[in-house]
């Protein structure tokens, strides 16, 4: 690829520019209050999974309870109707039928008002559970609002600081031609955020290798304009005055 040497010096001023813009990233991902959030998400993440699972218990219990309660009704009801039937007949054997059967319904009304009685300690139990997990997450809520507010006031300087490079970077981009642009930008993709190095008294900037050699005569030989690799790091060599070559 061939670009002019001042365009080749301008992506020394955009890898500048980039590794600002990385140093404010670090800064910002490394602020007293990013791991305390982190642990506070992951906490609440395990606490949303137990209030599932509690609330899954409150749910069947509740409706257990709404089955027995209708359980309740209906035989409530028989032994209604049964009553009723039986002030109004004068056979002897539909009164022994009757009363019979009304002896049984009471018996299975008694049996499902204690299961009633069980299930109502159940369903206020896993309530208590329930509400005592939200109090927990309103707890987390609040940490994690308080050290969020702490963060967002001691990152605010460095946004400023972000948002001012990102537009210097625009700026500088702008003035790269493109081809030679899209070629940084690739080089800067494998190179942990590094696209091009300045090659001073023969040390590129980038891994800090020292040309010599067959590699020093490669360099010596290219033409101004050519745009040159580093034979260790692969990132763009940019040649100045200060390169010693």
């Amino acid at each position: 690829m061939k670009a002019s040497p001042a365009d080749q010096q301008q992506l020394l001023r955009l890898q500048a520019v980039d590794t600002r813009l990385q140093q404010i990233a670090h800064r910002l991902g490394t602020l007293p209050q990013t791991a305390p959030i982190a642990e506070l998400a992951a906490r609440d993440t395990a606490v949303r999974s137990r209030r599932a699972e509690a609330l899954g218990t409150f749910e069947d219990a509740r409706t257990e309870l709404k089955r027995i309660e209708s359980d309740v009704e209906v035989v409530e009801a028989r032994i209604a109707r049964d009553g009723d039937r039986l002030q109004h007949t004068s056979s002897t054997k539909d009164v022994a039928a009757l009363e019979s059967e009304i002896v049984s319904l009471k018996k299975r009304l008694s049996d499902l008002e204690d299961q009633e009685l069980i299930v109502m300690e159940r369903v206020e139990e896993a309530e208590r559970a329930v509400a005592a997990i939200d109090a927990e997450r309103a707890v987390i809520a609040e940490e994690t609002a308080t050290l969020a507010a702490a963060r967002d006031e001691a990152s605010a300087g460095f946004v400023v600081e972000r948002d001012g490079a990102e537009r210097d970077r625009a700026v500088v981009a702008g003035e790269v031609p493109a081809e030679l642009l899209a070629y940084f930008e690739q080089r800067r993709a494998r190179g942990a955020g590094i696209g091009a190095a300045l090659l001073r008294q023969r040390t590129c900037g980038g891994c800090t290798i020292t040309l010599t050699g067959s590699d020093l005569d490669v360099v010596r030989r290219a033409a101004p304009d050519e745009v040159l690799l580093c034979p260790e790091c692969d990132r763009i060599l940019v040649r100045t005055e200060e390169s010693g070559i």
